[in-house]
């Protein structure tokens, strides 16, 4: 869809501010909500997130319009770098753009992205939610708390992209650039 730099940069602009906030209230309220209530005793999962603190990254609390600051800069610079072009490419290996029907081809591309994103962004979440001092650092803990967030976070992220997000990042896409052109068409006649 996207036709040059540009419109690639905020396509992928478009799809993080979304994802991001989707992740944050996933991994917060979902996933880690029960236990922080049950921690400080409070009633909601805002309530107990505001008596820790904030969240804890690297090894000190934060709040949560940081936490989605963090995660927003990482993988907005993940997605230009490593999503959407590898997972072009990967596609690219496999059907010609031309010629298979553009669902399955656009399909590709999300599935292809959130195989190269997950993995990526569940590590970086890994290092930066690690529940330890830099003196106690286990690598092995590391690694299953990555795997651990692979587990949480592919069928998730496959679903909340393939079924709701890229639909309407490309909705949102269409609205802002197919306007632009035609509007730039009919003055151009």
């Amino acid at each position: 869809m996207p036709k040059n730099l540009f419109q690639r940069m905020i396509f992928a602009l478009i799809t993080v501010v979304i994802t991001v906030h989707g992740y944050v209230f996933y991994s917060l309220y979902v996933i880690n909500g029960a236990t922080f209530m049950q921690l400080t005793g409070e009633p909601s999962v805002i309530a107990a997130i505001n008596a820790m603190g904030g969240v804890a990254v690297f090894g000190h609390p934060i709040p949560i319009w940081a936490v989605i600051l963090v995660e927003f800069a990482l993988a907005y610079t993940l997605e230009c770098v490593l999503g959407s072009p590898c997972s072009f490419r990967l596609v690219c290996r496999v059907f010609k753009p031309g010629s298979v029907h553009p669902v399955i081809f656009e399909s590709a591309i999300i599935i292809a992205t959130v195989g190269l994103m997950c993995p990526s962004m569940s590590l970086l979440a890994a290092i930066m939610y690690y529940p330890y001092g830099v003196s106690t650092f286990n690598f092995a803990t590391l690694l299953a708390n990555w795997l651990k967030l692979i587990c949480y976070n592919l069928p998730f992220a496959f679903f909340l992209q393939l079924l709701f997000i890229q639909p309407l990042v490309r909705t949102v896409f269409k609205a802002i650039f197919v306007r632009k052109n035609t509007a730039r068409d009919h003055t151009a006649v």
